[in-house]
């Protein structure tokens, strides 16, 4: 960042949730620096991997990104949908915010606004591209 210029609130790293419970105690301590520098950081996977809520609580993380296991076809699975809500309740209960992965229907969409979901991403919204297709796009 300092050979960039780049504002440590301009960037935001991501974390899968099994990769933070290979070694917690490191995994919090390096956590905590970042977000001492004021670095974002998000939970990727979520839902996926061993963590305990207890470290939730913990983590001094801003985003919360919900695996797309649950996501996936969750307009007509109600274990889903209750993991969902909960999810998402607890996440916005933390003030962090919720972001879907993996929505490619609008009724996984729709379903996922009545929850107040804050953020999604998956193939109905774009499918992956390159820096120079996304500077095309937008």
């Amino acid at each position: 960042m300092a050979d960039t210029g780049l504002p440590t609130q301009s960037l935001e790293l991501e974390v899968t949730e099994t990769a933070l419970m290979q070694d917690i105690s490191t995994a919090l301590e390096i956590l905590h620096q970042l977000k001492d520098l004021g670095v974002g950081l998000a939970i990727d996977d979520f839902g996926t991997g061993y963590a305990s809520l207890s470290y939730l609580r913990e983590l001094p993380i801003d985003i919360l990104k919900i695996d797309t296991c649950f996501v996936r076809g969750a307009d007509h699975d109600p274990k889903n949908q209750a993991i969902l809500q909960r999810i998402i309740g607890l996440a916005h209960d933390f003030s962090l915010l919720v972001v879907a992965e993996g929505v490619e229907t609008e009724a996984e969409l729709a379903l996922l606004r009545s929850y107040d979901c804050d953020l999604v991403q998956g193939f109905l919204i774009g499918a992956p591209m390159t820096a120079a297709e996304l500077v095309a796009c937008l």
